[in-house]
C-alpha cells in the first residue's frame, strides 16, 4: 500500500502532500523510516574501510534523512493542530526515538570512527564548516554519554527514555486543560468590554458551543479581558484558571511530573560528570556558567523591581480611588494598568487595534525583509494542512529561497504560545535544498468577513517569529544540523528579537497601520503615542519574565527540589518578587523548561540574545539608518547565513566589532537611570 510520507514528492517546491497524509500512514511511515536510519547508522559503524570525514561523519549527517522529513511533517502537525491519534502517536514515537537516539549516540564502533577522525583533525585539511560539524557531532556523542560504560551507560538511557515520555505527557496535559477550560459570559458580562473583545468572546463560544460568549485560555482572547473587564470577580475567575493550567489535580496535574523531571534532569548530569544539570545545558551557550545568567538577570532584577513598585503604587491607588478596599492582586494589575495608559498616553487599545489588522502587519513584515534583504514573497496555492494556513513562495533576483507558512489563528487543537519551526530545513549536502518554514500564532480568529485585529503586542510577536523565519530562509551552509536557528539557545533569539525593531519604525507603522474600514493611516499623534507607549509597564512585564528565568536557573543550578511548587516559592520570596505580579510562567505550565529540554535553564535566553539585539540595532542607527543595506548585508553575512558554522560570540564580534554590555537593553527597555 502507497504511504505518501514514503514516497517521493513530486508536489510545487517537494512540499508535503498534505492533502494525500492521513493519520494512519505516520506510524508504518515512521517505523519504516526508523528502520533505515539504524540500517544506515550501522553501515557506519561496521563500514572496514579507515574512517574518514566523508565516510563517518557526512555520512552520519545523511544517515536520518528520511526518517527527518517524517518526522518533520508529524511533529509539526503535532503541535499545530493535535488530535487524539496524533497525542496518541506521540506517546508511541517517544520511547520508539529516545531508543534510537541512545542506539546510536552510545553505539561504541561507531564513536570511535568518529574519535580516529578528531583525532586526526589537524592533518585532515577540512573546511571550517568541516571542522565545526566534527566539533560538534563528536561533541553531542561525548555529552549524551558515548564514553560512559556498564551500569552508568544503561542508566543514562533509561533517565533520556524516561525524560522524553515525561515530556511528552507534559505537554499533553497543558493542552487538555488549555482546551477543556472556558467561562461563559451572559449579556452583563460583557458591559465594558470593548467590541474587538465581544466579538472574540462571541466567536469563541460559538466555536465551543457554549451557549453563549466564553473567555478561553487562549492568551489573545484571556489578557484583553483582563485588561478591559470591569468585573473583578470575573477577572479573578479567569486569571485563577489561567494560572492554574497544569495545577488542577486529577489526571492532568504536572506538578509530580515536574519534580520527577528535574530530579532525572540531575542524575543525568551526574552520570555526566557535571556539578548541576544547569553548568551541563549551559556548557555549549554563549552564557556558559549558571554564575554568568544569574549575574545578568539579577542586573536588570533591581531596577524592574524598583520601577514595578513604583508602579503598583499608583494602581493601588486608582483601585482605591474606584472604591475597592482591597490589595491590588495579578487580577487587578492588567485592568488599572490599562486605566493608567489612557490616561498618561491617551492610547486606547480599542481604537489602536483597527489600524493593527494582520493582513497588513505581514505585508510589514515582508516589505521590511525586502528592504533589507532584496526579499520578495508572493502567495501561492499549494495544499495545506489547515484552511487557516497561509502559503508564500520567498525569491530573490528570481531566485527561489524557500517557502514561508503562516499558521496565525488559536484553535483548540493548537498548543498555546508562538514558535517558528521548519519542515525542511536549509543544506547542500548532495544536492541544494531550500528550507520551508512555518510561523505558528495564536491571534484571535475573527468572525467570518471580519478583518483580524491585532493589539501592539501581537504585531511585535508576527515580527518577531519572522524574524525566526528568516533566520531559516537565509541560512546558506552545507551540513543542515549546522543551518538555520542551529545555535546556541543564548543566540537564537537574537535574530526575532533584532526583526521586531523594524515594527517600531514610524515610516513602517505610517505605511501599513492602516484603520480596517476607512483604510486611512494611523493619526501621526495616535502613531507617535503608541511608540511613547512602548516601554509602558515594562517593569511589570521584565519581573514576571525574570520570575520565571531565575526560577527555571534555580531548579537546575543545584539538587533538585522534593517539592517544586514550594522551592518555587523559596526563590520569588528571596529575590523579593512583588506580591501583585506573578511569574509569567509557573512550574505546571512551564512547557518551555518541561516540555522538553530546548529551554530548560535557557529560558534567561531571551535576555541575553536582547542584550546583543539592543545592540544590535544601534549599528543600525549608528549607520545609515534602518534600512542600511550595507550593514543588512553584513548582519546575514555574518549572522543569518552561517547558522551553527561558528560561535555565537563569533558570529557577533564579525558583526557588530565587539561583544555589547547590558546598558542598550537596560535603556531600551526605559529601566536606565536617569542622566
Amino acid at each position: 500500500m502507497s504511504n505518501p510520507l514514503l514516497d517521493d514528492w513530486t508536489t510545487r517546491f517537494d512540499l508535503p502532500p498534505f492533502d494525500a497524509i492521513e493519520d494512519a500512514h505516520f506510524e508504518p511511515a515512521v517505523e519504516t523510516a526508523l528502520a533505515e536510519a539504524r540500517a544506515a547508522v550501522e553501515r557506519i559503524a561496521e563500514d572496514a574501510a579507515a574512517p574518514t570525514f566523508a565516510n563517518t561523519i557526512e555520512a552520519l549527517e545523511s544517515a536520518g534523512r528520511r526518517l527527518d522529513r517524517v518526522l518533520g511533517v508529524f511533529f509539526n502537525l503535532a503541535g499545530a493542530d493535535s488530535n487524539p491519534e496524533r497525542q496518541r502517536l506521540q506517546r508511541v514515537f517517544s520511547p520508539m526515538l529516545s531508543a534510537y537516539s541512545s542506539d546510536v549516540y552510545m553505539n561504541e564502533p561507531l564513536f570511535q570512527r568518529i574519535e580516529t577522525v578528531w583525532q586526526a583533525r589537524d592533518t585532515l585539511d577540512l573546511t571550517p564548516e568541516q571542522a565545526r560539524l566534527l566539533l560538534v557531532t563528536r561533541r553531542a556523542f561525548v555529552r549524551a554519554g558515548a564514553e560512559l560504560r556498564g551500569p552508568a551507560r544503561d542508566r543514562l538511557r533509561q533517565v533520556v527514555e524516561r525524560l522524553s515520555a515525561l515530556g511528552v505527557e507534559f505537554t499533553q496535559n497543558l493542552l487538555a486543560d488549555e482546551r477543556d477550560w472556558h467561562m461563559t459570559l451572559s449579556e452583563a458580562d460583557l458591559e465594558g468590554l470593548p467590541g474587538f473583545v465581544v466579538e472574540a468572546a462571541r466567536a469563541a463560544g460559538a466555536s465551543l458551543d457554549a451557549g453563549g460568549p466564553a473567555v478561553t485560555l487562549s492568551r489573545s482572547l484571556i489578557v484583553p479581558f483582563l485588561q478591559f473587564s470591569p468585573r473583578r470577580d470575573l477577572r479573578e475567575q479567569a486569571w485563577r484558571a489561567w494560572t492554574a493550567r497544569g495545577a488542577g489535580g486529577g489526571a492532568t496535574d504536572n506538578r509530580d511530573i515536574a519534580r520527577e523531571i528535574l530530579a532525572l534532569r540531575e542524575e543525568r548530569a551526574d552520570l555526566l560528570g557535571y556539578d548541576s544539570f544547569a553548568a551541563y545545558k549551559l556548557e555549549t551557550q554563549m552564557a556558559r556558567t549558571p554564575e554568568a545568567v544569574r549575574d545578568l538577570l539579577m542586573q536588570v532584577w533591581e531596577p524592574a523591581r524598583e520601577q514595578a513598585e513604583a508602579d503598583a503604587t499608583r494602581l493601588s491607588a486608582m483601585m482605591h480611588a474606584d472604591g475597592v478596599n482591597a490589595e491590588l492582586e495579578p487580577w487587578d494589575w492588567r485592568y488599572y494598568s490599562e486605566k493608567r495608559r489612557q490616561e498618561e498616553h491617551d492610547l486606547d487599545e480599542a481604537a489602536l487595534k483597527p489600524y493593527l489588522q494582520l493582513d497588513r502587519m505581514i505585508d510589514a513584515a515582508f516589505a521590511c525583509a525586502h528592504r533589507l534583504f532584496g526579499l520578495e514573497v508572493a502567495p501561492i496555492d499549494v495544499p495545506l494542512y489547515h484552511p487557516d494556513i497561509r502559503a508564500f513562495e520567498v525569491t530573490r533576483q528570481g531566485r527561489h529561497v524557500g517557502v514561508f507558512f503562516g499558521d496565525y489563528f488559536a484553535r483548540p487543537s493548537k498548543r498555546s504560545g508562538a514558535w517558528c519551526s521548519a519542515f525542511r530545513s536549509q543544506g547542500k549536502l548532495g544536492g541544494e535544498e531550500r528550507p520551508v518554514v512555518v510561523n505558528v500564532c495564536n491571534f484571535a480568529k475573527p468572525p467570518e468577513g471580519r478583518p483580524a485585529l491585532l493589539s501592539y503586542d501581537d504585531a511585535r510577536t508576527l515580527f518577531h517569529e519572522f524574524g525566526h523565519a528568516l533566520h531559516q530562509l537565509l541560512s546558506d551552509v552545507t551540513y543542515p544540523s549546522l543551518s538555520g536557528t542551529s545555535v546556541a539557545r543564548d543566540f537564537v533569539e537574537l535574530p526575532s528579537q533584532l526583526f521586531e525593531h523594524w515594527l517600531e519604525l514610524p515610516e513602517v507603522l505610517a505605511e501599513f497601520a492602516t484603520h480596517a474600514e476607512t483604510g486611512e493611516p494611523m493619526p501621526r499623534d495616535m502613531l507617535d503615542r503608541m511608540l511613547a507607549a512602548s516601554t509602558y509597564d515594562m517593569g511589570f512585564q521584565t519581573v514576571e519574565y525574570l520570575g520565571s528565568a531565575l526560577v527555571d536557573l534555580e531548579f537546575h543550578a543545584g539538587e533538585a527540589p522534593e517539592d517544586p511548587m514550594a522551592f518555587q516559592q523559596e526563590v520569588l520570596d528571596g529575590i523579593g518578587m512583588p506580591k501583585p505580579i506573578a511569574m509569567r510562567h509557573a512550574t505546571p505550565h512551564f512547557a518551555h523548561v518541561f516540555a522538553g529540554d530546548g529551554y530548560s535553564a535557557g529560558y534567561y535566553s531571551y535576555m541575553w540574545s536582547e542584550v546583543m539585539d539592543a545592540d544590535a540595532f544601534e549599528a543600525f542607527r549608528e549607520g545609515d539608518g534602518p534600512f542600511d543595506t550595507n550593514l543588512a548585508a553584513r548582519l546575514e553575512a555574518e549572522i543569518l547565513s552561517v547558522g551553527g558554522t561558528v560561535e555565537a560570540d563569533v558570529a557577533y564580534t564579525a558583526f557588530r566589532g565587539r561583544m555589547p554590555g547590558p546598558e542598550a537593553l537596560l535603556k531600551g527597555r526605559g529601566l536606565a537611570p536617569a542622566a
